[in-house]
């Protein structure tokens, strides 16, 4: 008698079918949470940028604007798990807010029109390479090593060039800070996906602040990376 028993076929069924509704829930709420930092970060950049005078003062203090938000990120990545969900929530969207008065200098250093370009072409490579990492079969893992040290790499070379202007650096820069963040991206999606299987497929608002965070600042780098390469200075 096989052990595969009409019975059996059909809870597993089920049970397949609760697992990829669970992880639908959980993804759909991750990326609500990651739109949400998103659109707070645009709209604060864009009321900031409308203060000539406060952008000047972000400008004069942009390191210590550069430690905090860094600050912010370790922190939250390394305590989300052990803060409740509103906690977590109200950091990651003050993380989102001081992203926003940084990228506030930004519409002083491009147009406008190519800000918004670039946006729309980084939504679009997001899009794409998140939705290969939910429907490829292929294990991502391997990808791990090589981009990693590539965002390395890109962390340090952005870091000099603050101090050495270099416009062949800036097209290096945007070059590797593409193909980084995109294959992060995809990355990031799988390993989120096996990070809600390994928590018992929980949706606790925690678990998906942060995959919102891991997934905003791949956005937010990948847009950077783009706006290198396609931003039209003033």
């Amino acid at each position: 008698m096989s052990w595969q028993t009409p019975g059996f076929q059909v809870a597993r069924g089920v049970n397949d079918a609760l697992i990829a509704e669970s992880r639908r829930a959980f993804m759909s709420r991750v990326y609500g949470w990651m739109f949400a930092g998103l659109s707070v970060t645009g709209m604060v950049a864009l009321l900031t940028a409308a203060s000539p005078q406060l952008v000047m003062k972000i400008a004069q203090f942009r390191w210590l604007f550069f430690f905090a938000q860094l600050g912010l990120v370790w922190f939250l990545s390394s305590r989300v798990h052990r803060l409740s969900g509103a906690v977590a929530g109200a950091l990651f969207l003050g993380y989102s807010v001081l992203t926003g008065l940084t990228f506030s200098v930004l519409f002083y250093v491009f147009t406008t029109g190519s800000i918004a370009s670039v946006f729309l072409m980084s939504a679009g490579a997001f899009g794409a390479m998140s939705a290969f990492a939910t429907f490829t079969k292929k294990d991502l893992s391997p990808w791990g090593t090589f981009l990693y040290m590539g965002m390395i790499g890109v962390f340090v070379a952005s870091i000099v060039q603050v101090f050495v202007q270099s416009s062949m650096l800036n097209f290096v820069l945007g070059c590797v800070g593409v193909i980084t963040f995109a294959g992060l991206t995809a990355y990031d999606t799988q390993k989120l996906r096996e990070m809600h299987a390994e928590a018992g497929y929980e949706s606790a608002a925690s678990l998906s602040i942060s995959g919102a965070l891991v997934l905003y600042l791949d956005f937010i780098n990948l847009f950077i990376a783009l706006l290198r390469l396609f931003g039209s200075r003033r």
